[in-house]
């Protein structure tokens, strides 16, 4: 039997993150509902990652197998898309292996936060992009970026405490600037809930040199949420999932 794995993207706005809940919008419930019409039946669905509510995607990779051989790649993504709201959008559509997993067969998962850092916002953008009206020092911000890289127990930046197993590791942080617009982009195989809009909202204070480097790796090898609370979390709009690499 056939397996497909959809590359989909989403504004996020709108729904309360990608995993199914009940009587919520989410992006996994209306995938399922599209590929439901499209069968007469249930068909379920995996993810390569979750993301929150508010939290956009460019590169999500969802696996799933249709109850029947039909369909090849090209008809499965024009089907989708006919089926789909306007704010999902299937990207492509490829066959792979009967026991395809994207979450555990992810490799790389790379994320994109966008902030506009303008004193005049731009309404064409809140809906994408975190509105910082402050100047940031970029080349601290650069510089603090390598305490972060590498294998670590990232508690501090962790939604919730308690996990099981706090250790991750990324593998690059670069930030980039073009205009208004700054790019922050992280790299790594696997990330705790919110861990990565937590690191941004970390870099920016020491980008407003209210946290020094050495600051920063405190908070780091605390192992403590409280000791970043000062730092908050960034803004989901300003997040997308842009790659899933296997």
């Amino acid at each position: 039997m056939k397996r497909f794995l959809a590359i989909v993207a989403y504004d996020g706005t709108e729904f309360f993150g990608s995993q199914g809940q009940p009587d919520v919008r989410t992006v996994q419930g209306e995938f399922e509902k599209a590929l439901e019409r499209i069968f007469g039946q249930r068909v379920i669905t995996q993810f390569a990652g979750r993301t929150d509510t508010g939290v956009h995607a460019w590169g999500q990779a969802v696996a799933f197998t249709p109850p029947h051989e039909r369909f090849d790649t090209e008809i499965m993504k024009n089907a989708l898309n006919a089926n789909l709201p306007e704010d999902i959008y299937v990207r492509k559509v490829i066959e792979v292996d009967r026991d395809f997993n994207p979450r555990f067969r992810a490799v790389k998962r790379i994320y994109h936060y966008y902030i506009w850092n303008s004193t005049v916002p731009n309404l064409f953008f809140r809906r994408y992009t975190w509105w910082f009206p402050y100047k940031l020092d970029l080349s601290a911000m650069r510089e603090a970026t390598r305490v972060l890289e590498g294998e670590h127990d990232f508690s501090s930046f962790a939604k919730q405490p308690g996990n099981k197993n706090t250790i991750r590791t990324i593998y690059r942080i670069r930030i980039l600037r073009n205009g208004n617009v700054l790019l922050i982009r992280v790299e790594g195989k696997a990330f705790l809930r919110r861990m990565v809009r937590n690191l941004v909202a970390a870099l920016v204070k020491v980008g407003l040199k209210q946290w020094s480097i050495e600051d920063l790796k405190e908070v780091l090898e605390s192992r403590d949420r409280m000791a970043a609370s000062d730092a908050g979390s960034a803004p989901a709009c300003g997040l997308v999932l842009y790659s899933v690499i296997f």
